[in-house]
Protein backbone atom coordinates (compact mmCIF):
# COMPACT_ATOMS: atom_id res chain seq x y z
CA UNK A 1 0.00 0.00 0.00
CA UNK A 2 1.34 3.52 -0.96
CA UNK A 3 1.13 6.55 1.52
CA UNK A 4 -0.44 8.94 -0.09
CA UNK A 5 1.06 12.10 1.21
CA UNK A 6 -1.02 14.32 -1.22
CA UNK A 7 -4.63 13.76 0.42
CA UNK A 8 -3.26 14.95 3.65
CA UNK A 9 -0.82 18.22 2.37
CA UNK A 10 -1.17 19.02 -1.20
CA UNK A 11 1.68 21.44 -0.59
CA UNK A 12 4.30 18.51 0.21
CA UNK A 13 6.60 18.27 -2.95
CA UNK A 14 9.16 15.96 -2.25
CA UNK A 15 9.94 13.11 -0.03
CA UNK A 16 11.85 9.61 0.41
CA UNK A 17 10.87 6.76 -0.37
CA UNK A 18 11.16 2.65 -1.02
CA UNK A 19 11.21 1.28 -4.35
CA UNK A 20 8.40 -1.61 -3.45
CA UNK A 21 7.70 -2.99 -7.30
CA UNK A 22 8.96 -2.28 -11.01
CA UNK A 23 7.09 -3.81 -13.59
CA UNK A 24 7.40 -2.73 -17.54
CA UNK A 25 4.24 -0.78 -18.95
CA UNK A 26 3.65 2.92 -20.79
CA UNK A 27 6.46 2.27 -23.17
CA UNK A 28 8.89 2.04 -20.43
CA UNK A 29 8.63 1.37 -16.55
CA UNK A 30 6.13 1.41 -13.63
CA UNK A 31 7.46 1.90 -10.27
CA UNK A 32 5.42 1.35 -7.32
CA UNK A 33 6.39 3.38 -4.01
CA UNK A 34 5.82 2.59 -0.24
CA UNK A 35 5.02 6.36 -0.07
CA UNK A 36 4.68 9.53 -2.60
CA UNK A 37 3.69 12.95 -2.96
CA UNK A 38 2.53 12.60 -6.70
CA UNK A 39 -1.16 12.97 -7.42
CA UNK A 40 -2.58 10.19 -9.10
CA UNK A 41 -5.05 11.30 -11.10
CA UNK A 42 -9.07 11.35 -10.60
CA UNK A 43 -12.11 13.53 -10.52
CA UNK A 44 -11.09 15.24 -13.72
CA UNK A 45 -7.38 16.51 -11.67
CA UNK A 46 -4.73 15.08 -14.15
CA UNK A 47 -1.73 13.08 -12.48
CA UNK A 48 1.40 14.62 -11.44
CA UNK A 49 4.22 14.50 -13.36
CA UNK A 50 8.35 15.07 -11.99
CA UNK A 51 11.37 13.38 -10.69
CA UNK A 52 12.41 10.18 -9.02
CA UNK A 53 16.32 10.67 -7.80
CA UNK A 54 18.17 7.42 -6.85
CA UNK A 55 19.65 8.00 -3.34
CA UNK A 56 21.71 4.85 -2.94
CA UNK A 57 25.39 4.98 -4.29
CA UNK A 58 25.34 1.98 -6.51
CA UNK A 59 23.19 4.08 -9.31
CA UNK A 60 25.82 7.65 -9.27
CA UNK A 61 22.44 9.88 -8.83
CA UNK A 62 20.87 8.88 -11.69
CA UNK A 63 17.24 10.52 -11.82
CA UNK A 64 14.42 9.68 -13.98
CA UNK A 65 11.73 11.76 -15.27
CA UNK A 66 8.06 10.34 -14.41
CA UNK A 67 5.68 11.27 -17.19
CA UNK A 68 2.32 11.07 -14.79
CA UNK A 69 1.17 8.18 -12.22
CA UNK A 70 -1.70 6.16 -10.90
CA UNK A 71 -3.73 4.06 -8.78
CA UNK A 72 -3.06 0.32 -9.22
CA UNK A 73 -4.99 -1.50 -6.47
CA UNK A 74 -3.81 -0.07 -2.70
CA UNK A 75 -0.52 1.17 -4.90
CA UNK A 76 0.43 4.67 -6.83
CA UNK A 77 2.55 3.61 -9.99
CA UNK A 78 4.81 5.85 -11.33
CA UNK A 79 5.36 5.83 -14.89
CA UNK A 80 8.53 5.94 -16.38
CA UNK A 81 8.79 6.13 -20.02
CA UNK A 82 11.41 5.16 -22.29
CA UNK A 83 13.36 3.51 -19.91
CA UNK A 84 14.13 -0.07 -20.46
CA UNK A 85 13.92 -2.69 -17.79
CA UNK A 86 17.41 -3.20 -15.92
CA UNK A 87 17.46 0.39 -16.54
CA UNK A 88 15.53 2.02 -13.29
CA UNK A 89 15.63 1.63 -10.08
CA UNK A 90 14.93 -1.86 -8.58
CA UNK A 91 12.93 -3.35 -5.32
CA UNK A 92 14.01 -1.93 -2.13
CA UNK A 93 15.70 1.22 -3.45
CA UNK A 94 15.92 4.19 -2.04
CA UNK A 95 14.82 7.35 -3.81
CA UNK A 96 13.60 10.76 -3.72
CA UNK A 97 10.36 11.60 -5.08
CA UNK A 98 9.84 15.17 -6.51
CA UNK A 99 6.66 16.53 -8.12
CA UNK A 100 6.49 19.41 -10.75
CA UNK A 101 5.34 22.01 -8.25
CA UNK A 102 4.45 24.79 -10.95
CA UNK A 103 2.42 22.38 -12.60
CA UNK A 104 0.75 21.36 -9.21
CA UNK A 105 0.20 24.48 -8.11
CA UNK A 106 -1.14 25.84 -10.84
CA UNK A 107 -4.24 22.29 -10.45
CA UNK A 108 -3.87 23.29 -7.36
CA UNK A 109 -5.55 27.03 -7.86
CA UNK A 110 -7.49 25.61 -10.76
CA UNK A 111 -9.36 22.91 -8.97
CA UNK A 112 -10.51 25.05 -6.20
CA UNK A 113 -11.64 28.09 -8.85
CA UNK A 114 -14.16 24.91 -10.24
CA UNK A 115 -15.45 24.39 -7.16
CA UNK A 116 -15.63 28.29 -6.59
CA UNK A 117 -17.63 27.85 -9.27
CA UNK A 118 -19.62 24.67 -8.26
CA UNK A 119 -20.62 26.67 -4.73
CA UNK A 120 -21.78 30.10 -6.74
CA UNK A 121 -24.14 28.19 -9.18
CA UNK A 122 -25.58 25.73 -6.81
CA UNK A 123 -26.04 28.27 -4.07
CA UNK A 124 -27.64 30.58 -6.53
CA UNK A 125 -29.18 28.99 -9.34
CA UNK A 126 -29.35 25.28 -7.66
CA UNK A 127 -28.02 23.48 -10.93
CA UNK A 128 -26.00 20.26 -10.57
CA UNK A 129 -22.80 19.42 -12.37
CA UNK A 130 -22.90 16.72 -14.89
CA UNK A 131 -19.84 16.72 -16.07
CA UNK A 132 -15.96 18.72 -15.79
CA UNK A 133 -12.17 18.15 -16.56
CA UNK A 134 -9.12 20.39 -16.28
CA UNK A 135 -5.38 21.30 -17.02
CA UNK A 136 -3.06 23.07 -15.61
CA UNK A 137 -4.51 26.79 -15.69
CA UNK A 138 -8.05 26.01 -17.26
CA UNK A 139 -11.06 23.90 -16.81
CA UNK A 140 -14.41 23.34 -18.07
CA UNK A 141 -17.44 22.80 -15.98
CA UNK A 142 -21.18 21.36 -17.81
CA UNK A 143 -24.51 22.14 -15.71
CA UNK A 144 -27.81 20.64 -15.73
CA UNK A 145 -29.05 24.27 -15.96
CA UNK A 146 -31.45 25.05 -19.29
CA UNK A 147 -31.83 28.84 -18.65
CA UNK A 148 -28.30 29.50 -18.71
CA UNK A 149 -27.50 32.40 -20.98
CA UNK A 150 -24.39 34.46 -22.03
CA UNK A 151 -25.59 37.33 -19.96
CA UNK A 152 -25.98 35.18 -16.89
CA UNK A 153 -22.91 33.50 -17.43
CA UNK A 154 -20.73 37.03 -16.97
CA UNK A 155 -22.94 37.51 -13.84
CA UNK A 156 -21.30 33.89 -12.75
CA UNK A 157 -18.14 35.46 -13.65
CA UNK A 158 -18.02 38.12 -11.24
CA UNK A 159 -19.60 36.03 -8.50
CA UNK A 160 -17.01 33.55 -8.71
CA UNK A 161 -14.90 36.13 -8.23
CA UNK A 162 -15.98 38.13 -5.85
CA UNK A 163 -15.87 34.64 -3.63
CA UNK A 164 -12.35 34.09 -4.70
CA UNK A 165 -11.38 37.59 -3.19
CA UNK A 166 -13.33 37.45 -0.32
CA UNK A 167 -10.03 35.11 1.21
CA UNK A 168 -12.10 32.03 2.38
CA UNK A 169 -10.21 29.33 3.70
CA UNK A 170 -9.79 25.92 1.92
CA UNK A 171 -10.35 23.22 4.37
CA UNK A 172 -9.79 19.27 3.52
CA UNK A 173 -11.39 16.78 6.04
CA UNK A 174 -11.77 12.87 6.02
CA UNK A 175 -15.10 11.73 7.34
CA UNK A 176 -16.88 8.68 8.48
CA UNK A 177 -19.66 7.46 5.95
CA UNK A 178 -22.58 7.97 7.90
CA UNK A 179 -21.29 11.27 9.21
CA UNK A 180 -20.28 12.25 5.48
CA UNK A 181 -23.74 11.34 3.66
CA UNK A 182 -25.68 13.27 6.57
CA UNK A 183 -24.32 16.00 5.37
CA UNK A 184 -27.26 17.96 2.68
CA UNK A 185 -26.04 18.05 -1.13
CA UNK A 186 -22.57 16.87 -0.39
CA UNK A 187 -22.52 15.17 -3.98
CA UNK A 188 -23.52 18.22 -6.47
CA UNK A 189 -22.64 16.17 -9.45
CA UNK A 190 -26.05 14.54 -11.21
CA UNK A 191 -24.52 10.82 -10.88
CA UNK A 192 -22.91 9.98 -7.37
CA UNK A 193 -19.38 8.93 -8.24
CA UNK A 194 -17.88 7.61 -4.84
CA UNK A 195 -17.18 3.81 -4.64
CA UNK A 196 -20.10 1.90 -2.78
CA UNK A 197 -19.15 0.87 0.78
CA UNK A 198 -16.32 2.84 1.46
CA UNK A 199 -15.81 3.54 5.29
CA UNK A 200 -14.58 7.69 4.72
CA UNK A 201 -15.08 9.96 2.63
CA UNK A 202 -13.07 13.26 2.11
CA UNK A 203 -14.75 16.54 1.56
CA UNK A 204 -13.15 19.53 0.06
CA UNK A 205 -14.89 22.82 2.08
CA UNK A 206 -14.14 26.95 0.97
CA UNK A 207 -15.37 28.01 4.21
CA UNK A 208 -18.84 30.13 3.60
CA UNK A 209 -19.32 28.60 -0.09
CA UNK A 210 -19.00 24.97 -0.65
CA UNK A 211 -18.85 21.50 0.78
CA UNK A 212 -18.60 18.44 -1.57
CA UNK A 213 -16.86 15.23 -1.58
CA UNK A 214 -13.99 15.70 -3.84
CA UNK A 215 -10.34 13.81 -3.96
CA UNK A 216 -8.22 16.16 -5.02
CA UNK A 217 -5.77 19.07 -4.21
CA UNK A 218 -6.39 22.51 -3.62
CA UNK A 219 -5.11 25.80 -2.10
CA UNK A 220 -5.31 26.43 1.08
CA UNK A 221 -7.18 30.03 0.93
CA UNK A 222 -9.10 30.90 -2.24
CA UNK A 223 -7.18 34.20 -2.50
CA UNK A 224 -4.24 32.23 -3.67
CA UNK A 225 -6.23 31.22 -6.57
CA UNK A 226 -6.44 34.72 -8.03
CA UNK A 227 -9.22 35.13 -10.59
CA UNK A 228 -11.21 33.38 -13.04
CA UNK A 229 -11.67 34.63 -16.62
CA UNK A 230 -14.87 32.51 -18.31
CA UNK A 231 -12.95 31.75 -21.95
CA UNK A 232 -16.35 30.13 -23.55
CA UNK A 233 -19.96 29.07 -23.22
CA UNK A 234 -21.35 26.03 -24.84
CA UNK A 235 -24.93 24.37 -24.94
CA UNK A 236 -23.88 20.70 -24.84
CA UNK A 237 -28.02 19.94 -24.95
CA UNK A 238 -31.58 21.41 -24.09
CA UNK A 239 -30.45 21.40 -20.54
CA UNK A 240 -26.62 20.66 -20.38
CA UNK A 241 -24.64 23.94 -20.39
CA UNK A 242 -20.81 24.01 -20.26
CA UNK A 243 -18.38 26.88 -19.06
CA UNK A 244 -14.84 26.65 -19.62
CA UNK A 245 -12.83 28.81 -17.23
CA UNK A 246 -9.13 29.74 -17.06
CA UNK A 247 -7.14 31.05 -13.48
CA UNK A 248 -5.41 34.46 -13.63
CA UNK A 249 -3.54 36.82 -11.51
CA UNK A 250 -2.53 33.97 -9.14
CA UNK A 251 0.16 34.13 -6.18
CA UNK A 252 2.83 31.54 -5.89
CA UNK A 253 3.10 30.05 -2.43
CA UNK A 254 4.90 27.74 -0.92
CA UNK A 255 3.37 25.70 1.79
CA UNK A 256 1.33 28.49 4.34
Amino acid sequence: MTDAICYRDSYARSCEATVERVEPGDGGLLVALDRTVFYPGGGGQPADAGTLLALDPVYGGQRWQVASARRAGDAIVHALPGVADGDGPEPGARVRVDIDWERRHLLMRTHTALHALCGVVWRDYGAQVTGGNMEPGAGRMDFEFERMSGELVGEIEAKVNAELAAGRDVRVRVLPREEAFAIPDLIRTKVNLLPPGIAEVRTIEIVGLDLQADGGTHVANTREVGSIRVTGYESKGRINKRIRIEVVDGETQSKP
